[in-house]
């Protein structure tokens, strides 16, 4: 846990991150690092979409991707009978396999479909059966895993991930990191939650639904990125709690994957009651209560992992604020013995996935 720090150290701090990163006001070179990036573009209209678009059923417009909540796909979907639904799916696999609020199963369907179209190894994917839930190649790529019975589950948990990650490397693990993929991560959290309750009805999400900063440069330091994930995150819980309006969520941000989380903590749907991160830089804000949510705050940090050595600041665009583990925060901070790097949170056998795994199950005091 990082020390408690007072109004001066803090500063020193922010002085520090300043000569680190060399501003000077009067040098015109140095100010590129603090202006604002340039703003995510929405992903590009493809040829199904616009033919989605001019589509209709029994007379109805099909509802905009870009525009229509989870709430009104879904009530479109329950107006339709099964064969035009599939019939639609089967016409449109890149536009259902991505709406959310449409029916699980036909998400499924959709992105089999477009994986097996991408060819290569997303073919693989597809006929291994995985139940891929996104599946986008544009602007970088998509792809969110699930484990376990989406459309049963009463506690579902969504894993964000963070910087480096992307669909190529989504499920890669090497004998160095065995789990520092997304979906080795979801795949043990899952694991661990069915062993600790086999009764349990549960889900667990590999989400990489946003574009993480490519690596530790200037993108994993400011906020465009989360901000742009935040947005599709929010979106992609309320397309959960659309179809599994009884299941408790949980979010898990790991590394940049809490900024994401922090700033779209004010605008999850009420079915995330928690919001846990680990490896943190920051969640974008100095208090848990200036996240502005009703859901319970956890984190952990692991004392030898390296993202404590990143100053817990935020100026000029730079920064993700104070780290949840500060005792300042206001977090629920939680242990994590055996881990000993950034990416091993999940591992097996350690503190922190055993408590990520309590907090999943609702289990909340035997969080330790």
């Amino acid at each position: 846990m990082r020390q408690r720090q007072g109004p001066v150290w803090r500063w020193v701090r922010r002085a520090a991150l300043l000569s680190a990163t060399g501003l000077a006001l009067a040098l015109p070179a140095t100010t590129a690092l603090f202006t604002p990036g340039p703003a995510i573009a929405s992903m590009p209209v493809t040829t199904a979409d616009r033919a989605w678009l001019g589509d209709r059923v029994d007379g109805r417009a099909l509802p905009d991707p870009r525009t229509a909540t989870p709430a009104e796909v879904a009530a479109f979907f329950r107006h339709l009978s099964r064969h035009d639904a599939v019939a639609l799916t089967d016409r449109y696999p890149s536009v259902v396999g991505n709406l959310d609020g449409a029916p699980v199963r036909l998400r499924y369907r959709a992105n089999r479909a477009a994986m097996g179209a991408a060819g290569g190894e997303f073919a693989g994917w597809a006929a291994q059966g995985r139940q891929i839930i996104e599946f986008d190649q544009r602007a970088g790529g998509r792809v969110a895993e699930v484990f376990g019975d989406l459309s049963r589950a009463d506690r579902i948990a969504v894993i964000v991930p963070g910087v480096g990650n992307r669909p190529a490397t989504f499920d890669r693990a090497t004998a160095a990191h065995p789990y520092r993929s997304p979906h080795a991560q979801a795949a043990q959290l899952y694991r661990q939650a069915t062993a600790t309750a086999p009764a349990a009805r549960v889900a667990v999400v590999a989400w990489l639904g946003y574009r993480p900063p490519p690596d530790l440069g200037r993108g994993a330091a400011r906020e465009e990125l989360a901000r742009a994930g935040a947005a599709a995150l929010v979106r992609f819980t309320a397309g959960l709690a659309t179809v599994r309006p009884r299941a408790a969520i949980t979010v898990v941000g790991h590394s940049y994957g809490s900024v994401v989380a922090g700033l779209a903590a004010h605008r999850f749907p009420p079915q995330v009651g928690d919001v846990a991160v680990v490896g943190s830089p920051g969640m974008g804000v100095d208090r848990a209560a200036d996240l502005h949510t009703r859901a319970r705050v956890w984190a952990g940090c692991a004392g030898d992992d390296w993202i404590r050595d990143v100053p817990d600041v935020q100026l000029l665009g730079v920064g993700h604020g104070t780290a949840p583990t500060d005792p300042e925060f206001g977090a629920h901070v939680f242990g994590t013995a055996g881990v000993h790097a950034h990416d091993q949170y999940f591992a097996p056998g350690t503190e922190s996935l055993t408590n990520l795994t309590a907090i999943l199950l609702g289990r909340d005091r035997t969080v330790r």
